[in-house]
């Protein structure tokens, strides 16, 4: 039972111990109140010289289990509270908590009451160690000019793409990745230059130009002692409900992207089975069994040669795990599952250039309205019950996508969309009859088709004919109300939103509209990144330079023709929110970036049908809108500190089960996986978030 005990008479707590034996002489008591628990859990109160301490994480951890295992709870305002359905082990338990100091690691059994005393902080710099990378970022000053800001803002997130800045590891710049440096601005030109995107991060930093010497003035300040100003806030609100379980899986040398624990259409399929992780630099999959506690790594088959140069391709040696560490083929990367429980992964088999005929002009339709003359990765499918792979060549480069109520399986590619229509697939398994592809080309001329002979992106406007637009596809989304396909754009500054319907004969039927967010917000929206749907067809955009988290409502718009290409065919459609996350000083803009969104359809975390959600890297959190309250919720985790989420994935386990029987999944999703608290040869961490009714329900 979850309810919570006021003190009474002494016949009537005896009764209480005939029905509840577990609870007996075992109950934490804070400030007259009595709380139930039971053997599979631990309870307590947290202490401070301050008195009791609200708002803070209690971290059980046990290695006794196939996978190391770490549970997270919240203490309530009276500093109470109760780790629930704890797998049997010895534990260690600690509590984390801003002001304070860690507390000492204290074994622990379930069905055992912990009271736990820790220390308050003695200074800023103390209490900050605990502090995520966003509020030490926070630090570096920036100068007034808001032209610099911006681009600074772009520049810095390139780098935030691949990794959290201001962690440890990136602050205090350690001699293994530096070594040899004569000087702060040295070291940072050095040590940005290795690990897996080595040559092409080191680019990034290196067209920062002078300023890059911010940073070095940044590393200095700190390593003489100073402290973030900003105080990241405790968990207040349902954010105290929050229980976070972490399961250890995958290798210390991972670079990690997406995640994948059920069917986004059908919450309930792959109920209680495997969860799916892609590892692009180690061309592994991580699976984790939740129920067994135990993870194990799958090889990524590919035919493809090794990746020896370009954006995720190192020639350079790692500090920690030496030469060619990172030298891979298959590079998987997005991931998803089928109805059937099947895994679809973003993967190479082949060399880039080696196109079948039908991508290009010839037997295929699509080849011939729009040719595509490279794909950097394609798609396979893993079958977990045959342990089989299917390869499927796609012309098309494949990476984030989403499966269709239609069963096709689609992608932003380029300046276009694209799909496999995976029951065609399963019947023919001919690649050609199953994919399609779509360019985006807006009907300027409005006959209601799309005529070849279209004007490209960087030509005028003829409304004599349709135009082609540019919009750098990145994250897809199918909306529920009309099976329209939506894509946010991203590059550097871009500002689209792009619609997409197929029609009844793609690709001549193909239909695009794009939206950008109105001029003169109060801070110029822009820097698009992921993008999902609601079960209203409101589309959700998260934007990582700007810092705005946006829902479009085209059923608002009071026209939707553009035939100039403005993208300003619908103010009226924008709604923006933006985190109150920490900020550089002296600026308006984030210490931090969005990756990408996600909706979850089913209510599987807790907060409500159709709560949006988006990826915060650099603050160890998902931040989730509340759909009743439209508030801001933070979904933090505290330890290890690091937690790089890109995707996350509802799953109901047990409808029937109340807030036990279902989740929101996630995963530690950093390229630089030695940046976690721990360092070298720390594992990345599947993670599991569950929202019960108050912070002591069981």
């Amino acid at each position: 039972m979850d309810a919570v005990y006021r003190l009474v008479p002494f016949a009537v707590l005896l009764a209480l111990s005939l029905v509840w034996p577990e609870a007996n002489a075992a109950a934490p008591q804070a400030h007259g109140v009595l709380v139930n628990f039971g053997k599979k859990d631990i309870a307590g109160v947290v202490t401070s010289s301050q008195g009791a301490e609200a708002g803070v994480w209690v971290i059980a951890e046990t290695t006794e289990l196939p996978a190391k295992f770490v549970r997270i709870v919240v203490t309530d305002d009276q500093g109470r509270y109760l780790i629930p359905d704890l797998p049997p082990a010895n534990y260690h338990v600690f509590v984390r908590g801003y002001g304070l100091l860690d507390s000492m690691q204290q074994p622990a059994k379930p069905g055992r009451q912990l009271d736990i005393k820790t220390d308050v902080a003695p200074d800023k710099r103390a209490a900050a160690k605990v502090y995520p990378a966003a509020w030490w970022l926070s630090m570096l000053t920036l100068p007034s000019d808001q032209a610099f800001q911006k681009k600074f803002t772009m520049d810095v997130k390139e780098c935030f793409d691949c990794h959290q800045l201001g962690s440890r590891t990136t602050r205090e710049l350690g001699t293994v990745s530096s070594a040899g440096a004569t000087a702060t601005l040295d070291a940072w030109d050095r040590r940005t230059k290795i690990g897996p995107s080595g040559p092409s991060m080191g680019g990034f930093f290196q067209a920062i130009g002078p300023q890059r010497a911010l940073f070095a003035d940044w590393t200095d300040r700190i390593m003489k002692g100073e402290a973030p100003r900003q105080t990241p806030p405790r968990p207040a609100g349902v954010e105290r409900n929050l229980v976070i379980t972490e399961w250890d899986w995958g290798t210390p040398k991972d670079g990690r992207s997406d995640n994948a624990a059920s069917d986004t259409r059908n919450s309930g399929v792959n109920a209680n089975g495997l969860v799916f992780g892609a590892s692009e630099m180690t061309d592994t999959i991580s699976t984790l069994d939740p129920v067994r506690n135990k993870s194990v790594v799958i090889k990524a088959p590919s035919e493809a040669p090794p990746l020896v140069s370009g954006f995720n391709a190192s020639p350079t040696a790692s500090p920690y795990f030496g030469p060619d560490v990172w030298q891979r083929s298959a590079d998987p990367r997005s991931i998803a599952i089928d109805g059937k429980g099947r895994v679809w992964v973003a993967i190479r088999n082949r060399e880039n250039q080696k196109q079948p005929a039908f991508c290009g002009p010839g037997s295929s339709k699509f080849g011939s309205f729009y040719p595509l003359r490279q794909s950097n990765r394609q798609l396979a499918m893993y079958d977990p019950k045959t342990q089989v792979w299917q390869h499927i060549d796609t012309c098309f480069s494949a990476d984030h996508n989403q499966i269709g109520e239609d069963n096709f399986i689609y992608f932003g590619i380029g300046s276009a969309i694209a799909w496999v229509d995976i029951s065609t697939w399963d019947k023919t398994h001919d690649a050609e009859a199953s994919q399609g592809w779509c360019p985006g080309v807006i009907d300027a001329n409005g006959n209601g088709k799309i005529d070849r002979g279209w004007t490209e992106p960087d030509g005028p406007i003829d409304p004599a004919r349709d135009h082609r637009i540019a919009f750098g596809a990145y994250s897809i989304t199918i909306s529920p109300k009309d099976a329209s396909l939506w894509v946010s754009g991203i590059g550097r500054g871009d500002r689209r939103l792009v619609r997409i319907e197929k029609g009844s004969n793609p690709p001549e039927t193909c239909r695009t509209e794009f939206y950008e967010p109105p001029p003169n917000q109060a801070i110029e929206v822009n820097g698009s990144g992921g993008v999902d749907a609601d079960s209203h067809g409101v589309i959700w955009q998260n934007w990582r330079a700007s810092g705005h988290f946006s829902a479009f409502d085209r059923a608002k718009c009071k026209s939707t023709k553009d035939p100039q290409a403005t993208g300003q065919s619908c103010p009226e459609g924008w709604t923006f929110y933006r985190m109150n996350d920490p900020t550089y000083t002296n600026s308006v803009f984030h210490a931090n970036e969005s990756y990408l969104t996600h909706v979850d359809l089913h209510d599987a975390l807790g907060l409500g049908k159709d709560a949006p959600m988006y990826g915060s890297v650099n603050t160890d959190a998902i931040e989730a809108l509340n759909p009743r309250t439209r508030q801001f919720v933070t979904l933090r985790v505290p330890y290890p500190m690091g937690f790089f989420p890109r995707s996350a994935n509802g799953r109901i386990d047990d409808p029937k089960a109340g807030w036990k029987g279902k989740a929101l999944w996630a995963d530690f999703a950093s390229y630089a996986g030695w940046h976690i608290e721990g360092g070298p040869g720390t594992l990345p961490k599947a993670v599991k978030f569950q929202i019960r009714p108050n912070p002591l329900a069981k």
